[in-house]
């Protein structure tokens, strides 16, 4: 096994998920095995339970097992990106850790990656969760999701996917961002591929997800569709706001003087409420015009400035490179 150069990266992100730690890392091994040389990482974000000592005491076997371990909860997205960070493999398969996602799908996602494709996300066609609190307001995000950025997929959400290492390389993560991935790669130019996975029931430990949610994927969806439009050129959103403002504040006026010289009514012109109207438009579209161009600093030191991640790691566990490589 080549541990320094492994052809496959799993990256399982987790939170208080101990009694389903075990369970999965003897699925994934079983699956990728005799296959391919492969990394296992699991990322502990902060959990409270003992995950981390389950973690532990399989990495003590197994060198080709890697434990990252946040000193706080963090989120999926940070887990996901510090899993990201630091795979060493050039398809890097994401999946989560409640043994919900199936591991016997990793050899048909990396075969489908293999035909061309750069990313290649799950689909899980038939979900076993609650109708209301999860299927639901997935299918409304996903439909939300597609039409939005372009991307059609279903299953946007399913974290069970698969990607070249050169193309997460060059996506940053922020927020509850990780699902959009496919959608930021694909304006970055990247194949995407959609492939019918296996859904489980979880039979350990809790949800963490529910409703609450849905407001996150909405926000984030807003921010994504803004980065892929206007990252580089926010003044043609602000300035165009500004115009149509512009626009509004000249017709308004115009109305004013045409009510005040033209039309019989002979309204006084400090008790025409357009010309309050003309006057906040005229303001409006000064406070456009110059946020616009404050973004537009804002943007260039953005990609000037050094990248920076939005996690902080306590400790990583991991096995000497030179230690049990094969030849």
């Amino acid at each position: 096994m080549d541990r320094k150069n492994p052809e496959v990266s799993v990256v399982v992100p987790l939170l208080n998920e101990r009694d389903n730690i075990g369970p999965l890392y003897e699925q994934i091994t079983q699956v990728l095995t005799d296959k391919y040389d492969y990394e296992i990482i699991f990322v502990d974000d902060g959990s409270s339970d003992d995950s981390f000592a389950v973690l532990a005491r399989l990495q003590k076997q197994d060198v080709a097992l890697r434990v990252i371990r946040f000193r706080r909860n963090f989120g999926q997205t940070a887990a996901l990106g510090a899993g990201f960070a630091h795979a060493r493999g050039k398809i890097i398969i994401a999946i989560d850790a409640d043994l919900q996602n199936d591991p016997a799908d990793i050899p048909e996602l990396i075969a489908k990656l293999n035909e061309g494709f750069d990313v290649v996300s799950g689909w899980r066609k038939k979900r076993h969760d609650n109708a209301i609190t999860r299927r639901l307001p997935s299918v409304i995000a996903n439909w939300l999701i597609a039409k939005i950025t372009g991307v059609k997929l279903h299953d946007f959400g399913c974290t069970l996917k698969a990607y070249r290492s050169e193309v997460l390389a060059e996506t940053k993560l922020y927020g509850e961002m990780h699902r959009f991935i496919p959608a930021l790669a694909s304006w970055n130019g990247a194949r995407i591929a959609e492939c019918v996975v296996n859904h489980r029931p979880r039979t350990a430990g809790t949800a963490k997800y529910g409703l609450g949610r849905t407001l996150k994927v909405i926000l984030d969806l807003i921010t994504v569709k803004f980065l892929g439009s206007f990252s580089t050129k926010p003044i043609y959103i602000f300035g165009g706001l500004g115009l149509l403002s512009a626009f509004g504040a000249a017709t308004a006026g115009l109305a004013v003087l045409y009510q005040k010289f033209i039309s019989d009514s002979h309204l006084a012109m400090n008790r025409n409420p357009l010309l309050v109207l003309t006057a906040l438009l005229i303001t409006a579209t000064i406070q456009f015009i110059l946020m616009g161009l404050l973004a537009e600093l804002l943007v260039r030191t953005y990609h000037e400035s050094q990248n920076r991640p939005t996690y902080v790691i306590k400790e990583i566990l991991e096995s000497p490179a030179d230690d049990g490589d094969e030849e």
